[in-house]
């Protein structure tokens, strides 16, 4: 079986972070993902996902991700119940990342395009650092 799930889109507002009773942190954030159709209106319509990251990745999204960030996630969906304080069962479905990648530049924009290549200390925000000859061929 396989339950695995890869989104890119933008958070929708400031991650929240809190802690487990035995210390583990826990990060919150909703993706706002475009679907890749228009709908009637010829508009596109977005999904609202819930997603949760733990430990140290959770602390890194809480301090360098904020609303409107682009960013993608890796993980699996899961889907759990509660009790409300009405009595009534509740259904959450939510993302459980394995992996976020942080894909706004560092500066602050949020267009997810940078006009200047990044450099080796962006290789963090960015990803891999690669570097081109000039013989290649494209």
């Amino acid at each position: 079986m396989l339950n695995r799930v890869v989104l890119i889109g933008r958070l929708t507002k400031d991650p929240e972070l809190r802690y487990t009773p035995s210390g583990v942190a826990v990060s919150t954030f909703t993706l706002a993902v475009d679907r890749n159709f228009k709908n009637s209106n010829g508009e596109r319509d977005t999904d609202f996902i819930p997603c949760v990251v733990y430990r140290q990745q959770a602390e890194s999204c809480a301090n360098y991700l904020s609303k409107g960030k682009l960013a993608s996630v890796d993980g699996r969906i899961q889907v759990r119940s509660f009790e409300g304080q009405d009595g009534q069962r509740r259904w959450v479905t939510e993302v459980i990342a394995d992996n976020v990648q942080f894909l706004s530049p560092k500066d602050g924009g949020n267009s997810g395009h940078s006009s200047s290549a990044g450099s080796a200390s962006d290789v963090g925000t960015y990803g891999h650092e690669v570097s081109l000859d000039d013989d290649i061929p494209f």
